[in-house]
């Protein structure tokens, strides 16, 4: 799962963390980590749902995640300024509040058994993930010490793949498992998007009862380059990261969203039973992100990126290669790679970018709307051929991230000197 990356913010007062207790605060972020990555992750159970009760073909039924993703290319800088201009705390709660209305909006989509109007609910909950995630995670690093504040971000965002675990096997249990009723009823996704809406409505409110300290825009001090008047877009790194980003998070996005029909289609098995296995896709990058934090303390974060896209070549080969559980473990398998990518790409695509970190920021979380295209892609590929050719997309989007491993990262002074 992506997430829109940190932008800077500082206390407008000074805090004494040693005086203060953010268990409270910290456990609320948790919490909106594990509902963000949640709500993500179940558009992977939708998919499959809506295909088969609106008769759907692969690429209509991929909108699910065109219209969800689309928003981070459009809301991403609007959202920041809304933050700016309200605050962070209430940018959380106006977050919130959005994101519960989307998710009501299934309710008379239900009700009409109309497609169209589930998308407009998605874009409209998706538009509230984006404010939360603008808002929220600068707190990550604010409600604590400095030194921490690494292992605080990790921790929360591992509560997160929580949640992108959790989300297939209760979309397999609660929604697919009544697949047979969806040519006539979407009641069994109106339900469990009641229960997320009042779930957020009461986050909310207790996130406005909490006393939180007042952030502002932080200053970028990050000036490690001479040459303060070079353009934004003339840092390769960044350019060519944004790309990385774009691809990256397609990618991921598109293997969760045809994994359940691939896995059905590969065992011969139900959907509801098929989409169980998704669970082990999203667990898998829990798995590499407590693996990835200890081997990037000892390896150049571009050589585990271009070896970790390395190997998901590998797998995606290996997979629609061959057949059975060879096939489904090496394609789930895929997502142990995924687990890292998304930060060595950002961290290595703001290096040395100085005074122009937080448009640089901007760039790259309006990249994550690569979930969209690439999806959509793929599912058009599919809907005119079969898996082998739908899947070499995403392998296409592996290969480009090795090659930013390897080569793409390098901003031009140091190209030119290869």
């Amino acid at each position: 799962m992506a997430n829109i990356p940190i932008a800077g913010a500082v206390l407008s007062e000074p805090s004494n963390h040693k005086n203060t207790n953010y268990t409270t605060a910290l456990t609320t972020l948790a919490v909106l980590y594990f509902m963000n990555g949640f709500i993500t992750c179940l558009n992977d159970t939708l998919v499959p749902f809506f295909k088969s009760g609106f008769t759907l073909s692969y690429s209509e039924s991929s909108l699910v995640q065109f219209y969800f993703f689309l928003t981070y290319g459009i809301m991403s800088f609007p959202a920041g300024k809304i933050v700016e201009r309200i605050g962070y705390k209430n940018g959380m709660v106006l977050g919130f509040f959005v994101s519960a209305f989307g998710a009501m909006l299934f309710v008379p989509a239900s009700i009409m058994h109309q497609y169209y109007i589930f998308l407009a609910a998605l874009f409209v909950l998706a538009i509230g993930v984006v404010l939360l995630q603008v808002a929220a995670n600068p707190y990550i690093t604010i409600l604590g010490p400095s030194k921490t504040a690494s292992s605080r971000l990790t921790l929360i965002q591992a509560v997160g793949s929580i949640g992108t675990t959790v989300a297939p096997i209760f979309g397999a249990h609660f929604i697919l498992s009544r697949l047979q009723e969806a040519h006539s009823s979407s009641d069994a996704v109106k339900y469990p998007y009641i229960g997320i809406a009042v779930m957020l409505i009461v986050i909310a409110l207790v996130v406005l009862a909490l006393k939180l300290p007042d952030l502002k825009p932080g200053k970028n001090t990050n000036a490690s380059f001479t040459g303060q008047n070079k353009s934004l877009f003339s840092f390769r790194n960044l350019n060519l990261g944004a790309i990385g980003i774009f691809v990256y998070v397609g990618a991921e996005v598109s293997l969760g969203t045809f994994l359940t029909n691939y896995i059905a289609d590969t065992l011969q098995i139900p959907v509801n039973q098929a989409n169980t296995f998704v669970a082990y896709y999203w667990g898998s990058m829990l798995i590499g992100r407590l693996i990835g934090s200890f081997i990037l303390k000892k390896t150049k974060p571009s050589i585990v990126l271009s070896v970790c896209a390395a190997f998901a070549i590998l797998l995606i080969a290996v997979s629609i290669n061959s057949g059975g559980y060879l096939a489904v473990w090496s394609m789930i398998a895929v997502g142990l790679c995924n687990s890292v990518m998304f930060a060595i790409i950002f961290s290595l695509s703001v290096k040395g970018v100085g005074k122009y970190t937080t448009q640089a920021s901007g760039i790259l979380s309006t990249a994550i709307a690569g979930g969209a295209i690439v999806s959509f892609s793929q599912g058009l590929l599919k809907d005119h051929s079969t898996w082998f050719f739908a899947f070499l997309i995403p392998m296409a989007c592996y290969f480009y991230i090795m090659f930013y491993g390897i080569n793409g990262y390098k901003s031009k002074s140091e190209n030119d000197e290869l």
